[in-house]
């Protein structure tokens, strides 16, 4: 049997009252969800180990089946890996947002909707003058630092010799918040720690500096640059600040098919650096989908149709989509709504109905990787609703796939690693 994940990023939500006091799942229209609930068995998983942040990075490589007390090393290092920047022993790399910051406050995560081809310009433009600030080099030498552009936002930043015992705070766990605060720290608990192997570094309080100044300067420098001058001049959100967050050294990851035997290969279908990254860790395919943007308008059915490809020669496929997660941190009702209609009508149908006409048959699940509550605009850490269907299973009593019907599910309460085992079992 054959097996495809497909995962809605922050599509689980809270009840809200303008919805009649439904959540977003309840209240959507989703029929093909619905039915592979009512014809498959439901459940509810902790994807978010005690003591890790309720980040996408540490959900979806539990969900993939990885202890993160083993492997995780912060988003900077597998967004490194789908980049195609290959890390040194001594490379540091974090995950570096272009955001907007507004009267001293965090505005939006995502620079004002940034497009890759205008972050391009700005990275460029940070590169050549931010990283050879005279203030930085006298500080902390020579070619410290560099920036690698990313996708639309999503950046990358290396440091030379970086720490990574530090303190940082997702911009889009702030929205609205004062950003001076927010800046990185030194981990307290491990600001003295130093081993032979670590020699070579700086300190976390050095490396925690070195971030600030970065940040504290780049909003001079981005201020200044025409395109956000344009922006402003129209009134428009400007992406006028960097900010550094998630970081590590280089992972060490088993594969999937290290994990699971029966998997000969695999592939990973999304948009997003991050889960790109943790494919290349886990031994996947990438598969590149034109029209791909990892919000609202993304390509449902191009995604659908490379999943459908990639079940012909692959054992396995994850199939991520980012449309729910932006809503959620945008505070768009509407937009998460539509985002999930999309997901269900135009990735998970055709998925569904193209499954059923292949000779071997195929297991699939539908699931977020944490809650995105628009009406929070941050991600939590509380179970989400799963979904397993596949020919022949034994069904529950579960008839719609939302927040609070799955409680009753027939797998119950399943945490971490338990689900992609019960998952590969059928």
């Amino acid at each position: 049997m054959k097996h495809i994940i497909i995962l809605g990023d922050g599509m689980a939500d809270h009840a809200v009252e303008r919805l009649g006091g439904k959540t977003l799942l309840q209240y959507a229209d989703k029929p093909m969800m619905d039915y592979l609930a009512s014809q498959g068995r439901t459940g509810r998983l902790i994807t978010v180990p005690e003591g890790f942040p309720p980040g996408s990075e540490v959900a979806n490589t539990a969900i993939l089946g990885y202890d993160l007390n083993k492997v995780y090393e912060g988003r900077g290092p597998l967004e490194a890996a789908s980049i195609g920047y290959e890390m040194a022993p001594d490379d540091f790399a974090i995950r570096c947002n272009i955001i907007t910051l507004e009267d001293g406050r965090i505005v939006t995560h995502n620079g004002g909707n940034l497009q890759t081809e205008d972050a391009r310009i700005l990275i460029d433009y940070l590169n050549e003058h931010l990283c050879n600030d005279a203030d930085l080099v006298e500080r902390f030498g020579k070619d410290r630092v560099k920036f690698i552009c990313g996708i639309q936002y999503r950046h990358l930043l290396i440091i030379k010799g970086g720490n990574k015992h530090i303190v940082c705070q997702p911009p889009h766990d702030h929205p609205n918040e004062e950003w001076e605060p927010l800046l990185v720290s030194a981990d307290s608990a491990v600001c003295k720690y130093e081993t032979k192997a670590e020699s070579n570094r700086l300190s976390p309080q050095e490396t925690a500096e070195l971030i600030n100044l970065l940040i504290i300067k780049s909003q001079e420098l981005l201020s200044r640059h025409p395109f956000n001058q344009a922006r402003a001049a129209r009134g428009e959100r400007q992406a006028n600040s960097i900010w550094p967050w998630s970081g590590g050294y280089r992972p060490s990851m088993q594969t999937i098919a290290d994990l699971f035997p029966q998997v000969k290969s695999g592939a990973v279908i999304s948009a997003v650096d991050l889960i790109k990254g943790i494919g290349h860790y886990a031994g996947l395919r990438i598969i590149e989908v034109e029209g791909a943007t990892g919000l609202a308008d993304t390509n449902y059915e191009g995604k659908a149709q490379a999943a459908i490809e990639a079940l012909k020669t692959d054992d396995f496929v994850f199939v991520h989509v980012e449309a729910t997660d932006e809503a959620g941190h945008d505070g768009d009702l509407e937009l998460k709504l539509k985002a999930i209609n999309y997901l269900d009508q135009r990735l998970i149908k055709p998925i569904y109905e193209a499954v059923r006409q292949m000779d071997e048959a195929v297991s699939i699940a539908v699931l977020p990787d944490h809650p995105t509550p628009v009406e929070l605009r941050i991600h939590v850490n509380e179970p989400v609703p799963f979904l397993i269907w596949h020919e022949g299973i034994t069904s529950d009593d579960v008839s719609s796939y939302d927040e609070v019907s799955c409680v009753s599910g027939g797998y119950g309460l399943l945490r971490l690693q338990e689900f992609i085992q019960t998952f590969m079992e059928a």
